[in-house]
């Protein structure tokens, strides 16, 4: 494997850099094995950090969230934590960006095509790449509202491990499109939402009392949700972590949902019903606006 830490360096100002098992390509020529497990089996995990200012925010917590899953599917660590960050803001110092998302991707490896484990350990398979964002249009977003549909959650029982196991939600992002929306909530057995396809979902009560499902292996731990929790707590905000209906969602005073890749976005309509005055509420917006005072932001590399 290549020294991912070389200091030969290509920038790039007309394509994109990927990271791909120890080298740095142009993203046209980066590939994977067709027998990588993360291909064949979905056995892989993967993180999607914010890039805003030239910087990875939530680093920390990203590493700490990609580390859990790896010890859930028994996988090995495909280098030293101070490595990978490198790696990761090398990445994104390669690609110019400075306002987008950094993806990384660890998977078990490339093996004979076969469902258990190998029974050697294999060297973890590692892509990263990066891409430029559009500022003006996710502010322009958020200042609008966007709208959600309700659909069963028909997801695996252990979605709170980040793996790239997502057709449930790829289904539930088109529906959503289909039906002029933004973002599907999905829905358990017993009636409560459990969160988006990409996001973690939220209510504001009539109180002004912030609502989000208790983490548990029915949701993926948000990154963005723990901070706009830190936001909330900072700002005097009360907040109850439990279950929450979508009749509850559709008479709250606020909605949103918040992501790496969205960070606080308000919801304005469930199942074409509007939230409130179907507007964003003041709240929402407020932690939106905040989030990047407590957030940590990593620089890449120059």
């Amino acid at each position: 494997m290549a020294n991912p830490l070389s200091p030969g360096r290509t920038k790039a100002p007309n394509g994109r850099i990927a990271y791909v098992n120890g080298r740095y390509l142009p993203h046209a020529h980066a590939f994977v094995h067709i027998e990588d497990r993360g291909y064949q089996f979905a056995d892989a995990v993967y993180e999607a950090c914010e890039v805003r200012d030239g910087a990875i925010i939530d680093l920390t917590r990203h590493l700490d969230r990609l580390d859990r899953s790896l010890d859930a599917l028994q996988m090995l660590r495909p280098m030293s934590r101070p490595a990978l960050a490198f790696v990761i803001r090398e990445v994104v110092g390669r690609n110019l960006v400075s306002y987008g998302s950094v993806y990384l991707q660890v998977g078990r490896g490339v093996a004979r095509r076969d469902h258990p484990f190998p029974a050697t350990p294999l060297p973890p398979s590692l892509v990263i790449t990066a891409k430029h964002g559009d500022r003006a249009k996710a502010e322009t977003q958020a200042n609008a509202g966007i709208g959600v549909i309700t659909l069963p959650d028909n997801r695996w029982g252990r979605v709170d491990i980040k793996t790239v196991g997502l057709l449930p939600n790829v289904l539930a992002k088109q529906a959503a499109r289909e039906a002029g929306a933004r973002e599907a909530w999905f829905i358990d057995a017993d009636g409560y939402v459990t969160e988006g396809g990409s996001s973690n979902a939220w209510i504001v009560t009539a109180e002004g009392v912030l609502v989000t499902r208790q983490a548990s292996t029915a949701i993926l731990s948000g990154i963005t949700r723990a901070g706009v929790l830190d936001v909330a707590e900072a700002a005097g905000l009360k907040v109850e972590l439990r279950r929450f209906t979508v009749a509850e969602a559709k008479s709250a005073r606020e909605a949103f949902v918040t992501s790496a890749s969205q960070i606080v976005l308000p919801v304005v309509m469930i199942d074409g019903d509007p939230v409130a005055n179907g507007h964003p509420g003041t709240i929402a917006l407020n932690l939106r606006r905040r989030f990047h005072d407590v957030a940590e932001a990593t620089p890449a590399t120059k």
